[in-house]
């Protein structure tokens, strides 16, 4: 059985044409104008049970309204869809109890109270016995590390052991389905390892399906087999992330800071921007040209660096670039 199935799901608001000036407001406020908002149009997609799948796309393309039309947080103003063989609309409490979310901007843990008195009320919300509550408890904070925060109001954490705690939170009741909304979100780079490895373990060990958005090109390329790009509420394109890494992903961006002026340099595969007075530098490296040794390579020879650093791409950037090949710009 799929875990998610939909077929031309479709999501319309109505919302109201806001008049200018005193007379205007006074005839809206007696015959008001409306205006239909299509967020999202007729999408096709299934989600096999086990998979991990990213749902990508710019701001205001679609991703959260079609995840709370997932949830059942929302009803759908056409088409098809299940989740985990449920319908989100008439069988919502049945697969809230299948299903858990975490989303980076929200908290379902209580800021006041420490993490465990939001954990012992969550399982008190799912009915989870007190011996299997322990239980589970005891895996997750093995599994999570979070011994030495448990008891600490959430309001004292750091992001990142908001966030392990956010992802522990939502396993407790052991869905069969995770929503990841941005889970990485404001995390440095080995707390966002950390957090990746944990829910690969989880869904090695458990099966567990993850759908995950982010704007984060290292969640996708760690973390998902597949991927979908939505845009103005509509798929683009749906690949493996292995494609997808090949066609879009497989740029590096290089900082670089020099001790002295140093003049660019051409590498094929390599776009060099400098600074005007030579000091700093940034490279775009498309790796399936050059390797990043031979740049760093490279730089080492030109003159002596002072700092730094590699990155993936911004999203933005790599989703222009798959807009602008697909010709959905």
């Amino acid at each position: 059985m799929n875990a998610i199935e939909t077929r031309d799901l479709c999501k319309s608001y109505r919302t109201r044409i806001k008049d200018e000036g005193l007379k205007a407001s006074f005839y809206s406020l007696l015959k008001p104008v409306y205006r239909e908002i299509e967020a999202v149009r007729d999408i096709n997609l299934t989600v096999e049970s086990g998979e991990i799948m990213a749902f990508i796309g710019p701001n205001g393309a679609g991703k959260s309204t079609t995840i709370k039309m997932l949830c059942g947080i929302l009803h759908p103003t056409g088409g098809q869809l299940s989740v985990l063989g449920l319908s989100p609309v008439k069988d919502r409490r049945q697969l809230a109890m299948r299903i858990g979310a975490v989303f980076g901007q929200k908290s379902q843990l209580w800021l006041h109270l420490p993490a465990l008195d939001s954990f012992t009320l969550l399982a008190a919300i799912y009915g989870i016995p007190e011996n299997e509550k322990r239980r589970r408890l005891s895996e997750l904070t093995e599994l999570f590390e979070l011994g030495e925060f448990l008891q600490t109001p959430v309001r004292k954490l750091s992001l990142g052991q908001r966030i392990r705690c956010e992802v522990a939170a939502s396993l407790l009741h052991e869905p069969d389905m995770l929503f990841l909304d941005e889970p990485t979100i404001g995390l440095d780079v080995v707390v966002k390892q950390a957090i990746r490895e944990l829910i690969l373990r989880r869904n090695r060990e458990r099966g567990t399906t993850v759908f995950l958005t982010s704007h984060d090109p290292g969640d996708i390329e760690h973390l998902c087999h597949r991927a979908v790009v939505i845009n103005k509420g509509t798929v683009v394109l749906d690949s493996t992330v292995e494609q997808l890494k090949s066609d879009y992903l497989g740029k590096k961006v290089i900082n670089v800071t020099f001790s002295g002026p140093q003049a660019p340099f051409t590498l094929d595969g390599v776009a060099y921007d400098g600074a005007n007075d030579g000091l700093k530098a940034r490279l775009t490296v498309d790796t399936a040209v050059c390797p990043i040794a031979a740049v760093m390579e490279k730089l080492s020879a030109t003159g002596e660096v002072l700092d730094i650093t590699v990155n993936d791409p911004p999203m933005e950037e790599v989703i222009a670039s798959i807009f602008k090949k697909e010709g959905t710009v």
